[in-house]
């Protein structure tokens, strides 16, 4: 009997997932609304359990040779000097996590993907039509298709979600930050470290990111933001960051100047069910804490999860989706108290707490040896 399953979003937790369904025996479908996104060789982690799945699918010598070769993350003042240093990778254990651009990563995993599966590109799903046998997918391009389960895979901004669970300021709510980032030129020192200077609620980051440098903008704010909305992202980087020291005014320039910028809203996504009837959600569109909570890396742990758990259940998905979403959520709740923490660290609110944070540090045995949060690696 042939099972079929579309999986919306071909991204990391997408491709993922297609990859090990495939490989059960599903007859795989992707449908990815775009081929590119802004900024997306934003560095990002493979660690911990995604690096036993990277190694599984016959990627991670490649991920290996791709790494940005950053060690540490060294906070400085306005003229630049070091204040404090958080190593970045242990030298016990380098070698069982990496660091790669977000696109590299995606072009990887997809990449096996698409070797058992069909991709459906520069598409999108518009409406679903669930009954006993299966679901009815209506697609903005392609003609319509019927398959067995759905997987709504593509992000933080659901379309899946919002189709089958309802609209998105139900289970999202803001951190109280922003993020926006730029590949530009930028002054580096040092290919292994990673420099961040804050000013009280804001910092700016540059990463070597393996000879393809860029600057973040990490700040706190209450603002009304509409992620639609390109221009108001911009406004908000250049208004929150004016007259700032260091390199601000070269990271404006270099923000201002390009047409590959990314920005969002730091968001809390919480979807009390996974599980819609044969839909399921999985990565950014079931839960996170975009930026702190070590998505990528989560992301192919659950898609693998996921995979698994509907092998292990081909005939019964309400059994599969409830497996799946038990023990993922196991998994993902330590990081996301971790998420506080890490915010506290890198963008401290006030002057004091900068200073505060410094001193801590530096007073800290083994100081060198201290994990950065997964935001900065």
């Amino acid at each position: 009997m042939d099972r079929s399953v579309l999986l919306s979003g071909g991204g990391i937790a997408g491709s993922t997932a297609a990859y090990w369904l495939a490989k059960s025996g599903w007859s795989v479908t992707i449908v990815e609304r775009a081929a590119d996104t802004p900024s997306s060789g934003n560095p990002v982690d493979v660690r911990a359990g995604a690096v036993a799945v990277a190694r599984q699918m016959g990627i991670w010598s490649r991920l290996e040779e791709a790494a940005t070769g950053v060690e540490r993350l060294v906070f400085v003042g306005a003229d630049g000097r070091p204040q404090a240093t958080i190593r970045t990778r242990q030298r016990v254990d380098r070698h069982e996590e990496v660091e790669v651009a977000r696109n590299e990563l995606v072009a990887l995993l997809l990449e096996k993907a698409q070797e058992t599966s069909l991709i459906i590109r520069d598409d999108s799903i518009t409406a679903l039509h669930q009954d006993g046998g299966g679901i009815d997918v209506e697609f903005q391009r392609t003609p319509s298709r019927r398959f067995d389960l759905v997987v709504g895979a593509d992000g933080l901004h659901s379309t899946v979600r919002r189709l089958a669970f309802g609209p998105e300021k139900r289970f999202s709510r803001p951190f109280g930050m922003f993020v926006g980032t730029v590949r530009a030129p930028a002054p580096i020192e040092d290919a292994r470290t990673v420099l961040l200077y804050n000013e009280p609620g804001t910092s700016l980051t540059i990463h070597p990111a393996g000879g393809k440098p860029g600057f973040a903008f990490i700040f706190r704010g209450q603002h009304d933001f509409d992620y639609r909305d390109a221009d108001q992202g911009r406004r908000l980087v250049e208004s929150t960051y004016a007259g700032g020291g260091w390199f601000t005014t070269l990271a404006l320039e270099k923000w201002g100047a390009s047409d590959d910028r990314y920005f969002d809203a730091v968001t809390r996504v919480d979807v009390p069910q996974w599980t819609a009837g044969r839909v399921v959600l999985l990565g950014d569109a079931a839960s996170c804490i975009s930026l702190f909570g070590d998505g990528s890396s989560s992301a192919i742990v659950g898609a693998k999860t996921l995979a698994d758990a509907i092998a292990a259940h081909p005939d019964d998905h309400t059994a599969a989706f409830a497996g799946y979403e038990h023990t993922h959520r196991k998994h993902i709740r330590p990081l996301q108290r971790r998420a506080g923490i890490a915010s506290r660290l890198l963008v401290p609110k006030t002057r004091s707490g900068i200073t505060m944070r410094n001193a801590v540090l530096n007073a800290l045995p083994f100081r060198n040896e201290r994990r950065a949060p997964d935001s900065q690696r």
